[in-house]
């Protein structure tokens, strides 16, 4: 028994050797350490949250039981937020394509186009939906305009991150087998990156759905159209019981439309 423990650690060592976990350890302290000067920095104090927990806890009571008789009043901006995931998707997904194919250097063979379009895909997806969502409402004024807007430029720059990076994976024996048989741009693109990545893009179409159902939430509260104008309009009110009913419709549709993206992702991917 004693010779298996000792033939077991030297396989460990073997493993992780002294300076691997030297450096893991050191990376291990840092992080710890930043962790700490950050909770210093920012004035974090969890002490004072979990002091005053029961606060939270009686206005969570304030929530129950829901006022089920304003469900009624949900349903029309339930659908209405679904609508504008519906288009904001639609959009991202059409103005993807070109911007994935022009931001992949398997495609794109020009260093200046290929960085131009990764440093405008880049910029997009630094720009948060909320901001883009304030912008468009003082530009288009309050309605669902600035919210199918906001999605569009959000997902668009996640999408195209994410279908470029799949079009640069792509297996490049097949692009060179259609130009070597005389295939232009579009019949390269057609017959061999559309096979390779048409599962995955409609696995990320799906997902960045999910994503602006729950984000179009959000985008209520600025005046961005959807069921969060109601939820922002009854927290105003104190109706914490309205805001309850509200959330369990809400969360009923994301599990639906979740449900079914994932059942539809299972057969294509």
């Amino acid at each position: 028994m004693p010779q298996q423990n000792k033939d077991l650690e030297s396989k460990v060592y073997s493993v992780y050797p002294k300076k691997l976990k030297f450096q893991i350890s050191i990376i291990f302290a840092i992080v710890v350490f930043w962790y700490l000067f950050s909770l210093r920095e920012t004035d974090a104090d969890f002490i004072g949250l979990i002091s005053e927990i029961d606060v939270v806890f009686f206005k969570l009571l304030e929530m129950f039981p829901p006022d089920w008789s304003y469900i009624e009043a949900a349903i029309d901006p339930l659908i209405e937020t679904i609508q504008i995931a519906v288009v904001a998707s639609t959009f991202s997904i059409i103005l993807c394509i070109p911007m994935s194919l022009l931001s992949a250097n398997t495609i794109v063979k020009s260093k200046f186009v290929y960085q131009l379009f990764r440093n405008i895909m880049n910029f997009l997806r630094t720009m948060p939906d909320i901001l883009l969502a304030t912008l468009f409402v003082s530009l288009f004024g309050v309605g669902i305009v600035p919210g199918i807007l906001a999605l569009t430029v959000f997902s668009l720059g996640l999408l195209a991150k994410l279908l470029s990076e799949t079009i640069e994976t792509i297996d490049p024996r097949q692009l060179e087998a259609v130009r070597s048989t005389g295939g232009n741009i579009v019949q390269v693109i057609w017959y061999a990156v559309v096979p390779q990545v048409l599962p995955n893009f409609i696995s990320y179409g799906l997902y960045v759905f999910e994503l602006n159902v729950r984000a179009s939430l959000v985008l209520g509260f600025v005046g961005a159209g959807g069921i969060g104008a109601i939820i922002d309009t009854q927290l105003n009110f104190l109706q914490y019981q309205k805001v309850m009913a509200v959330l369990v419709v809400l969360l009923i549709a994301v599990i639906i439309i979740e449900t079914i993206s994932n059942a539809l992702r299972r057969r294509v991917v």
